[in-house]
């Protein structure tokens, strides 16, 4: 197959796990035999364009990124407007099979591409505004972001999710029918040889990877970690990502006289994440809402002992007391507690960290690719049966009109209680 994936980070501009998701699948489905294009954005400074055998990656100047929302907004405009143009370039050289498109911030080139060339589309939906605030959408953009999501979902042959949770979360939000999704879990490419006997640090050493956001509970980290050092003196908390809750979260650090405790790494690149995770005791993912949970199974493979919040895909990745502990989300003292005992009981590291490896040992991309192609050729099989599956057009989200490329799109102007959006109906 001739494939065409989407995304809006790719290695090695990654923000979280998406990136590095896209990243292993695509170079999994080369050593399936398919030729597969990358259209992505482009950090400054990076190479525009990246062939290695049959992998094509493809980027676009993006200006940089404002992580603020107001002007994430139109970034996220102008970025669809450049993808789309350079995917018009693609189409009218060669023809495509599929097109895969990765979450919300691709899904207008995704449907302009698909209704230009008749080409099917799958999406893999990685998050939900609807999970990622408990279910509450609290402003015009939230709605509107949600409301592209169920866009996407619908307008899709195929939607695939990365847990058993996130189905049935988007077959209900979204009011979308059973036979669209499919679960196809993530897997695990990084392996270490530990510097040291992992159980015998010398020194304690707390680890978070991923998003700074609020639903991460990195918050609930610095909450815990008084104890923690209280009992354990020397114990160190690293915390590796960026995202819209970072200055939120040093202030809370400094507000309770921990700076010296915590050290905020920023982005860490993919060529550098083994050596992180080398000086890792033990990594904490004590997610408030957590779609699948990648970092955990990294950490998993490289013998790290991991306590995770009790939630969405991280239940299904972790068996209480067997390859990892879970506990309730936002649980101060909980985690306190639990931090403190993984580090001291070291019967209990041992028994975690060989659980962890004996997880992840079956979970390769080479399983997974295989499976997503399957899901690829159910959706090229039904593109070319024209079988009329009924797409539901979103009048306040998908524009048949020249508008369409505008900032329509996000204008949050437009009335967000329009009672004809289905997607709004269905929230």
């Amino acid at each position: 197959m001739r494939l065409l994936l989407l995304t809006w980070e790719f290695p090695p501009s990654v923000i979280g796990g998406l990136g590095r998701h896209v990243d292993r699948l695509s170079e999994a489905l080369v050593a399936d035999g398919h030729e597969v294009h990358v259209l992505t954005r482009a950090a400054p400074d990076e190479a525009v364009e990246t062939h290695e055998g049959n992998l094509h990656v493809h980027r676009v100047s993006d200006g940089g990124i404002d992580v603020h929302l107001d002007g994430f907004v139109q970034y996220v405009v102008n970025l669809n407007g450049k993808l789309l143009e350079k995917g018009h370039e693609f189409f009218n050289a060669e023809d495509f099979d599929l097109i895969h498109a990765h979450d919300w911030l691709v899904a207008h080139v995704a449907d302009d591409l698909r209704r230009a060339y008749g080409v099917p589309l799958v999406s893999t939906i990685h998050a939900t505004e609807y999970g990622r605030h408990q279910g509450w959408l609290p402003n015009d953009m939230n709605r509107r972001i949600h409301q592209i999501d169920c866009g996407l979902a619908h307008i899709s042959r195929r939607v695939i999710t990365c847990s058993d949770y996130m189905e049935e979360q988007i077959r209900s939000i979204f009011d979308l029918p059973a036979f669209k999704i499919r679960v196809i879990r993530n897997g695990v490419a990084v392996r270490i040889d530990p510097c040291c006997d992992p159980v015998e640090k010398t020194r304690h050493t707390v680890l978070f990877v991923g998003r700074l956001e609020y639903e991460k509970g990195v918050q609930t980290i610095i909450e815990a970690a008084p104890r923690v050092i209280d009992q354990l003196p020397h114990t160190r908390f690293l915390v590796a990502g960026h995202g819209t809750y970072e200055d939120d979260l040093r202030k809370q650090v400094a507000t309770l006289g921990l700076s010296h405790s915590f050290e905020f790494l920023g982005f860490v690149e993919e060529s550098e994440m083994s050596a992180l995770y080398q000086q890792a005791s033990l990594l904490v993912a004590p997610s408030i809402y957590e779609p699948f949970g990648l970092v955990v199974l990294e950490a998993m493979a490289c013998g790290i002992p991991v306590v995770v919040g009790d939630t969405g895909g991280l239940r299904e990745l972790v068996q209480h007391g067997e390859n990892g502990l879970r506990i309730p989300p936002e649980r101060v003292r909980l985690l306190s507690f639990t931090i403190i005992r993984v580090l001291t009981d070291v019967s209990l590291r041992r028994r975690l960290i060989e659980g962890g490896l004996q997880s992840v040992a079956e979970l390769s991309w080479d399983q997974i690719a295989r499976r997503t192609v399957a899901v690829y050729q159910e959706a090229i099989d039904e593109n070319a049966a024209g079988s009329g599956i009924e797409e539901k057009r979103l009048s306040l989200v998908w524009k048949e009109s020249a508008a369409y490329r505008d900032a329509i799109r996000f204008d949050t102007s437009v009335n967000s209680e329009d009672e004809d959006s289905e997607c709004e109906a269905s929230s």
